[in-house]
């Protein structure tokens, strides 16, 4: 690295020094702060009545809202702070020109004053220790406060609080701005005292207000009660008014109720009569149609039957005596022909009976042969139906036993599990004519905590107990048969298991 380049390093950090410098040196005021910048002397200044020669303040540089250098080890920047300082002022025991001891209770806002002047005497006097601000005005503010209240009466200090608050921050005005600061507002907020003169300062004007406040009362209950009667009359003059009325439209209706209920019953009976002078009309029209119906269906039909009676009664009697005049007739002639057919069957009679006599022997031959032969017939046939019959018996009672004997040979042959199988087959058989009286009831009422599921367990009870009679009645105990059934079932299925697993496989 040449001379040059380390030249160049240097006058550069110079210059960055230079500006850190300056940087670091540059302060701006905010707005609530005072710069105060020192080290310049003052102006000398004369005394023209002493003639004592001193320096002023100028030396001292005021900086507020804005910025400004300090020279290093030259000048010295201190802040002051502007911000508004709120305190409570009491005092106890101050007399007033009455002599009476009072209680002030104030609220004071003060701050910095805001030139150049003021920033430099209270950076005199406060500057390292400006939390003394708020006890000094404390203190000025309680001295002006006893010194007005001394003289003042206690109605003056309470009926004008404002004129008295004024009146300390005049008073106290030129002890703060000597020291550089400024009051911007102070308020009374209470006044009290130890004894009662207060209250019993407010007790006449009190008595008073109540007492207005009671004629005021009264009178408004007075005006009360006289609108209230006067309204209470207007009211009843209204109702009378309204009662009235009311009693009128009462009476025009009941009148035209009156009327119109019997409207009704008039316009009823006008009708009703009306209605019976039809009803009489219809009468004589249903009478005389009931007379002509009558005429016709019975008067005409009565007189024609009369005379188909008499007419049937007078054709009957010519009937009856033409017919008995036949008889008669015939009768002769019947008597004539009797005769001479008795003669004539008489001579028949002899040639017939001889006829008859040789007939009849030829037939009792015929009818002995024939009842012989029918005879013998009717015998050859019972004796083949009775042969026909046994032999039929004979067949039936070898093919019966035959079939027991087949029947016995298969249940010899039957093992358990085929008993077993046809038990499992009559048993839905049983369990169903067993429940078929419970399955015909069309309505059942169950009285039971435990309701429907009794009638299966019920139907069950009734297959049991019907097994249980099978075994009674029979000695076969159908409940052994099935469990040994089906031991039995469980052995072989075991052993078939055993022998499969030690078996070798086939090819």
């Amino acid at each position: 690295m040449n001379q040059t380049t380390i030249t160049i390093i240097g006058l550069v950090v110079l210059v960055v020094l230079i500006v850190l410098l300056i940087t670091s040196r540059y302060k701006v005021a905010g707005p609530n702060e005072a710069y105060i910048v020192t080290g310049r002397r003052g102006k000398a200044v004369r005394n023209p009545e002493t003639g004592v020669v001193s320096t002023d303040l100028s030396g001292q540089r005021v900086v507020m809202g804005g910025g400004t250098f300090v020279i290093p080890f030259v000048q010295k920047l201190h802040i002051l702070d502007l911000s508004s300082r709120r305190l409570s002022v009491q005092i106890r025991g101050a007399v007033s020109g009455q002599g009476v001891k009072l209680n002030v209770e104030g609220v004071a806002i003060v701050k910095v004053g805001g030139n150049e002047d003021q920033i430099r005497a209270a950076a005199q006097r406060f500057l390292t220790q400006q939390e003394e601000v708020e006890t000094f005005t404390q203190e000025v503010l309680a001295g002006a406060l006893r010194s007005i209240v001394g003289g003042l009466s206690v109605e003056q200090i309470i009926r004008d609080r404002a004129a008295f608050a004024q009146r300390v921050a005049d008073e106290s005005e030129n002890s703060l701005t000597g020291q550089g600061l400024v009051l911007d507002t102070f308020q009374i907020q209470d006044i009290t005292d130890d004894g009662s003169y207060l209250s019993d300062l407010g007790r006449p004007e009190a008595a008073r207000i109540g007492q207005e406040a009671a004629i005021a009362e009264a009178n408004a209950r007075q005006a009360a009660e006289q609108a209230r009667i006067l309204a209470e009359e207007e009211i009843a003059v209204a109702q009378r008014g309204l009662a009235l009325r009311q009693a009128e439209i009462k009476a025009e209706t009941d009148a035209a109720s009156a009327r119109a209920a019997a409207s009704g019953p008039l316009a009823q009976a006008d009708q009703d009569q009306a209605i019976l002078a039809e009803q009489e009309k219809v009468a004589v029209r249903q009478a005389a149609l009931t007379e002509r119906q009558l005429d016709t269906q019975v008067r005409k039909p009565a007189d024609a039957e009369r005379y188909r009676v008499e007419q049937e009664a007078e054709a009957k009697r010519n009937s009856d005596i033409a017919e008995a005049e036949a008889r008669k007739a015939a009768a002769i002639a019947a008597a004539e022909g009797r005769a001479e057919e008795a003669r004539l069957v008489g001579e028949s009679e002899k040639a017939r009976r001889a006829a008859l006599a040789e007939a009849e022997a030829i037939e009792g031959a015929k009818r002995g042969e024939a009842e012989k032969a029918r005879r013998v017939a009717e015998a050859e046939a019972v004796r083949a139906e009775g042969e026909a019959e046994a032999s039929a018996i004979l067949a039936r009672g070898h093919a019966e036993a035959e079939a027991m004997d087949k029947r016995a040979e298969a249940f010899a042959h039957y093992n358990e599990a085929a008993v077993l199988q046809m038990l499992i087959e009559v048993l839905p058989s049983i369990a169903r004519e067993v429940s078929a009286p419970i399955g015909a009831i069309d309505k059942l009422t169950v009285v039971s905590s435990d309701g429907v599921s009794t009638l299966p367990r019920q139907v069950t009870d009734n297959v049991v107990q019907t097994l249980e009679m099978l075994k009674n009645a029979t000695g076969l105990d159908l409940d052994e048969l099935i469990k040994s059934a089906a031991s039995g079932a469980v052995g072989r299925l075991g052993a078939g298991s055993n022998g499969s697993n030690g078996s070798d496989p086939q090819p």
